[in-house]
């Protein structure tokens, strides 16, 4: 098949979920399927041209479209006038609409590839074969952060929490494929017939992330993308309501917070205890210079990319009901589950204290990841699915 794939962020570097799923998803789809890759860009740090050298490899053409910040601006208008949610209003506007049309009529591709609904608008009334990557359940994800929000932005989520339900419901009979990341993502579906979408997990790239040598020089790590509203409160309960109860029976206990473009509220966590470091060139050394992986996520949704990396790597990993749920490790035997703060420090403490203990909870979570995560399997159930259609 020749497979017209729409992306809302150019997918590299590998810094976000959303851009991770989709690299590895077109290097797998690239071996049987002609890929034709177009990818708005509203990031003017991106450096296109290593992208381009990054998927030219598993790409025929590759397509940059930028966004500007009055297209932007426009868009959030027509969507707040619309009734769309405002992420769609954001990635949408008509000259991008333009260009995304002219690619398709050259490319004359079997099948419409989009991930994640803020580019659904683009294709989801072209007359062709279409598939929609919904990843994660949009809305539910934003009730969750209206939960925790001030009085004042409160209103604001549960507005796009409201129109993002409508949104993917309305959305659903336009493709005839849809997928999205975990059973628990599926079972919050705002449809009637969402037993129809696929669940395609994501994978770990296991000869990447692998065992590593190394001194460790923190007893704690979490990772991901430090501007990420979920991440953020992460840190926050970490730093705020963790920690301090770790420190009452281990005071020298260092954590490292490691992540691309650390938001304020995170900034302000550092200390002498907790390093935070912005962005390195490779996520691995953080994994390999510590000794356990937390991941106290309290809000949002999907997998988390983060425990099947540090997982893979064969660190010993802390994590939420609510993160688990999606990753699917058997709680104190592939990882420890924590329901509030008292509970996360006391495992922490645990496996910081108890070497045994820590060592069969990383192998067996290291034997999990292995055996469940992989890109390669992931991505050909997708593929089967819009084969079928095509």
């Amino acid at each position: 098949m020749k497979i017209f794939v729409l992306l809302p962020r150019i997918p590299y570097p590998l810094e976000k979920g959303d851009k991770l799923r989709a690299f590895n998803q077109i290097k797998q789809l690239s071996k049987h399927n002609e890929i034709v890759l177009c990818a708005l860009n509203d990031d003017s740090k991106v450096s296109e041209q290593d992208a381009f050298h990054a998927l030219q490899p598993y790409c025929q053409s590759i397509n940059f479209i930028k966004i500007t910040k009055p297209q932007i601006a426009l868009g959030l208008v027509r969507a707040f006038l619309k009734g769309w949610p405002m992420q769609c209003g954001y990635f949408f506007n008509r000259k991008a609409a333009r260009k995304i049309d002219a690619l398709i009529a050259k490319h004359k591709p079997d099948m419409l590839f989009g991930q994640l609904l803020r580019v659904a608008e683009y294709i989801r009334h072209k007359k062709l074969t279409k598939a929609l990557d919904y990843q994660d359940i949009f809305s539910f994800g934003m009730k969750r952060r209206a939960d925790v929000a001030s009085p004042i932005t409160r209103p604001i989520y549960n507005m796009e929490y409201r129109r993002l339900k409508r949104y993917e419901a309305a959305i659903f009979n336009d493709f005839d494929v849809k997928t999205i990341i975990s059973e628990p993502d599926r079972a919050l579906f705002p449809h009637e017939k969402r037993d129809k979408i696929l669940i395609i997990p994501n994978g770990v790239d296991h000869d990447y992330f692998k065992p590593q040598e190394h001194e460790k020089l923190y007893d704690l790590v979490f990772t991901g993308n430090m501007s990420y509203p979920p991440n953020v409160n992460a840190v926050e309960y970490l730093a705020n309501e963790i920690m301090p109860i770790v420190w009452k029976t281990l005071p020298e206990a260092k954590l490292y917070i490691a992540g691309a473009t650390p938001d304020p509220k995170v900034k302000k966590a550092a200390s002498d205890k907790i390093f935070v470091s912005g962005w390195i060139d490779d996520i691995r050394d953080a994994y390999a210079q510590s000794r356990v992986f937390i991941a106290p996520m309290r809000i949002g949704t999907g997998l988390q990319n983060k425990l099947l990396e540090a997982m893979s790597m064969r660190l010993p990993a802390i994590t939420s009901p609510l993160a688990n749920a999606s990753l699917g490790a058997k709680p104190d035997e592939e990882i420890l589950i924590g329901s509030n703060a008292e509970e996360m420090a006391q495992h922490i403490i645990i496996l910081l204290t108890d070497k045994e203990r820590a060592e069969r909870i990383a192998q067996a979570g290291f034997e999990f990841t292995n055996r469940v995560y992989d890109w390669e399997k992931a991505t050909e159930r997708m593929e089967k699915a819009m084969a079928s259609c095509y």
